[in-house]
């Protein structure tokens, strides 16, 4: 059975230096993720993101991100990690974000799913479909 959560997040990207030469001559974007969850879902998460961009045509670009989860998902508790792998053409988005297989643990091992971003006056939202086996 598919459920569904939802709520809001507040986030903080901070960039970061490239760690060595061969990261500075790829001329990407490394930020870290600070994120802290409200609603279905409350918890926090830490990860990395690695951004690009072309200035011309403006509004093109691309992400990949990883994020380890901490918290609480409609009263069960462990860790999971997010995948994210985001495109943006001329100003027109694509994002994919999904659990990594087997990467739950605690009360959330073997969950699934995908998680959709919503962005509306400044304000960060999630909706998050995703599959739990049965608590046991």
């Amino acid at each position: 059975m598919i459920n569904r959560a939802t709520g809001t997040f507040e986030v903080k990207i901070t960039p970061q230096k490239p760690d060595n030469k061969e990261a500075e001559a790829a001329a990407l974007g490394r930020m870290s993720i600070d994120k802290q969850f409200r609603g279905d879902l409350e918890g926090t998460s830490k990860g990395e993101m690695l951004a690009t961009g072309r200035p011309d045509p403006k509004g093109s670009g691309g992400y990949v991100a990883l994020e380890r989860v901490t918290g609480t998902l409609r009263g069960r508790s462990g860790t999971f990690i997010l995948q994210h792998s985001g495109t943006m053409t001329r100003g027109t988005p694509e994002l994919l974000i999904t659990v990594v297989p087997d990467s739950a643990t605690g009360q959330l091992a073997g969950l699934a799913g995908k998680m959709k971003i919503i962005i509306e006056n400044g304000k960060h939202s999630y909706e998050f479909e995703y599959t739990l086996p049965e608590a046991k």
